[in-house]
């Protein structure tokens, strides 16, 4: 069980890093200059700290993972973990619009490999809680 959750560890690191190339890659010089700059400085900045929340959740996952499964606090830590992970693959599933991925191979494809990755964090954060129990 512990490979599992150095695996999601190294996966968080990435996506957490991968977070700094978004402004770049959707062009949002572009793409957010009709926006208030609230609203423009508040897309940069949360994505920052989602990005940041992302990374630290990896290194989390990467040098505690034996505290995560075998104490009830990281298993509680697992429980929090699993229903965010959980909630983000319903948004995947159902609160983006198909029209951003469909008839589109390249879209699609990373759809499909984020539908497959938040199932695989949920399952195994929620699955070590059904598993081991919080106690």
């Amino acid at each position: 069980m512990e490979i599992h959750f150095k695996i999601i560890g190294i996966l968080l690191l990435i996506l957490g890093v991968i977070h700094a190339f978004f402004p770049r890659y959707f062009n949002w010089k572009t793409e957010l200059t009709p926006l208030s700059i609230i609203n423009r400085q508040m897309m940069v900045v949360h994505t920052f700290f989602i990005g940041l929340t992302v990374f630290l959740m990896g290194l989390l996952c990467l040098l505690y993972s034996a505290e995560l499964i075998q104490t009830p606090f990281g298993r509680v830590i697992c429980l929090g973990l699993g229903a965010f992970w959980f909630i983000r693959l319903i948004f995947q599933l159902f609160v983006y619009s198909a029209l951003l991925w469909k008839g589109k191979r390249f879209e699609t494809f990373i759809h499909i490999l984020f539908i497959v990755l938040w199932a695989y964090i949920s399952v195994i954060f929620l699955g070590t809680v059904w598993v081991k129990g919080l106690r």
